[in-house]
């Protein structure tokens, strides 16, 4: 393996490098597939630049390789490979994650200035305004007259949680009735793949829970982009950051019971939406959500 040295890249490269690789894991790619620079760049939504620097990254902890016609292929197995190990988190991912979970745990006030936020995490100013930039641009929070900043409400309180899943049966469910609604099958296997891994984690009691709110939150938003409405899929986005800043505490304290339910309700709906059954493939999401949110559980 070549040598690189992580903490010069980018946090921008280490989250893309990571996501490829999550991607190409969840796809069930063997080592020897080809990989198109192309398509991974559409399905990222950027430009080839940083998928290329992403892929490079890659190259030289050794995942993937040059091919004998100048493109690029998965040059071992990713099941059993330990993704922290070669891909560590950038500093400033740590940091974001530590922020969310804290804001969630009402450790961090709603109502903060970067001054506190300097003190309380010891890093410099440029990094706290990169972090506070990320939740503005996830509308989670918002900038305040001088150097004070806002996160949004959130889901503090039964009212606000309660209508949070109102809103997400409403929203859900109108885009399994969208006349535009087409299933992407391929996008299917890959969330397929992903809840088998965290169920298969979470036997063996060593499931990550921000790992399974990113494989939660992508059947979500999966189900909402087969919809064809830009505006619902991006309610359902919303909707996830809103969770992922309130519950992310949440999913890593789950019982490993309510996981793997979780597990098997969500591929009960796959299997109804694939079926062309979409008006069973609706009560079973509106099942789901309402047990979630009379619960209290993250769903």
């Amino acid at each position: 393996m070549k040598s690189v040295d992580l903490e010069a890249k980018s946090a921008l490269q280490l989250d893309l490098a990571r996501r490829i690789l999550e991607r190409m894991r969840d796809l069930g790619w063997d080592a020897g597939t080809r990989i198109s620079v192309p398509e991974m760049a559409r399905g990222f939504g950027v430009s080839r630049s940083p998928v290329a620097a992403a892929l490079a990254l890659l190259a030289a902890q050794g995942i993937v390789e040059p091919t004998s016609t100048r493109g690029l292929q998965v040059a071992r197995r990713l099941t059993d490979l330990d993704f922290r190990a070669v891909l560590p988190q950038s500093p400033l991912e740590e940091l974001h994650r530590r922020m969310m979970r804290e804001r969630s745990a009402g450790e961090l006030a709603q109502e903060v200035s970067e001054a506190e936020l300097l003190a309380r995490y010891g890093v410099p100013r440029g990094v706290i305004r990169k972090l506070l930039m990320r939740f503005a641009a996830e509308g989670l929070a918002h900038r305040l007259p001088g150097n004070g900043w806002r996160f949004v409400d959130t889901l503090v309180g039964q009212q606000a949680y309660n209508e949070s899943y109102e809103f997400r049966m409403v929203i859900e469910c109108a885009a399994l009735r969208s006349p535009t609604f087409k299933a992407d099958l391929d996008r299917f296997a890959q969330i397929r793949r992903a809840h088998e891994r965290i169920r298969n984690a979470a036997a063996a009691t060593a499931f990550d829970g921000d790992d399974w709110f990113s494989v939660n939150a992508s059947f979500h938003e999966g189900l909402a982009a087969c919809s064809g409405n830009r505006f619902l899929a991006e309610a359902v986005r919303q909707q996830n950051n809103l969770r992922r800043m309130q519950e992310s505490s949440a999913f890593v304290d789950l019982p490993v019971e309510r996981v793997e339910q979780s597990c098997r309700e969500h591929i009960a709906i796959l299997d109804a939406v694939e079926a062309g059954e979409m008006h069973w493939a609706e009560d079973l999401l509106r099942r789901h959500l309402k047990q979630a949110s009379e619960f209290r559980l993250p769903g």
